[in-house]
């Protein structure tokens, strides 16, 4: 182990930061529309668990086309610093439930919608639920957030690495419910402040850690607790 290599740096070459980079503005621009344009066509045939089964795997499938080598060198950059991920992860953990408490103790003018559906789709599909929630879905979203966001942005500014990648990732987490119910209702996006305790856990375990797949394994277990609660 080296202990001179800065362990925020990212393992991602300039080609694959490109690469990256054009798949986050999809995932986050293009897919969303087109799944529910296919879903509208299809008539809701398929339930919806077992759809975003389908389109996370998709998604995953295409994050281990474009990112294979920057997915393994952080899987032996996990391995290399251990002791190092393992410290990130669990002061990351702490952290986000210490804060996620104190930010629920705020008042809001809308309900979560994400809690209900994760209710609902876990009733009617619990297995593809649980897929998603707990694999699918952290790995997609870490690589991104984490691995192409933070790390690129990373190498100039920590500091702005980890406003970026906690901010962007809480707005993206409730955006689409703006438009979802029927009225334009921005009150939606103040719901973001009760993501930002969990985007600057996951930042932080990826800048301390230095693997995306340690800020994966926090993502899964943060949602495990999510899903946990929204069904009890």
């Amino acid at each position: 182990m080296n202990p001179q290599r800065p362990i925020w740096q990212s393992a991602l070459t300039p080609a694959e930061r490109g690469r990256g980079w054009v798949f986050f503005a999809l995932y986050v621009f293009l897919f969303p529309p087109l799944m529910g344009l296919i879903q509208r066509a299809m008539g809701g045939e398929l339930p919806v668990a077992e759809a975003n089964v389908i389109y996370y795997l998709l998604c995953v499938t295409l994050v281990l086309l474009v990112l294979w080598n920057f997915l393994k060198k952080s899987f032996f950059l996990l391995l290399d610093w251990l002791p190092e991920n393992l410290f990130a992860f669990v002061t990351g953990l702490a952290g986000s439930g210490a804060l996620h408490f104190l930010v629920m103790l705020l008042p809001y003018p809308v309900d979560n919608p994400s809690l209900l559906s994760y209710q609902a789709e876990f009733a009617l599909s619990p297995k593809a639920t649980a897929v998603i929630l707990l694999v699918l879905m952290p790995v997609v979203e870490e690589v991104l957030f984490r691995g192409v966001l933070f790390g690129t942005v990373g190498r100039y500014s920590r500091p702005l690495a980890y406003v970026l990648s906690t901010g962007l990732y809480a707005v993206y987490c409730v955006w689409q419910f703006v438009y979802s119910f029927g009225a334009v209702d921005f009150r939606y996006l103040l719901l973001a402040v009760q993501y930002l305790p969990m985007g600057l856990a996951l930042s932080w375990c990826y800048d301390r850690g230095g693997s995306v797949w340690s800020a994966a394994v926090l993502h899964a277990v943060i949602n495990a607790f999510t899903l946990f609660f929204a069904i009890h």
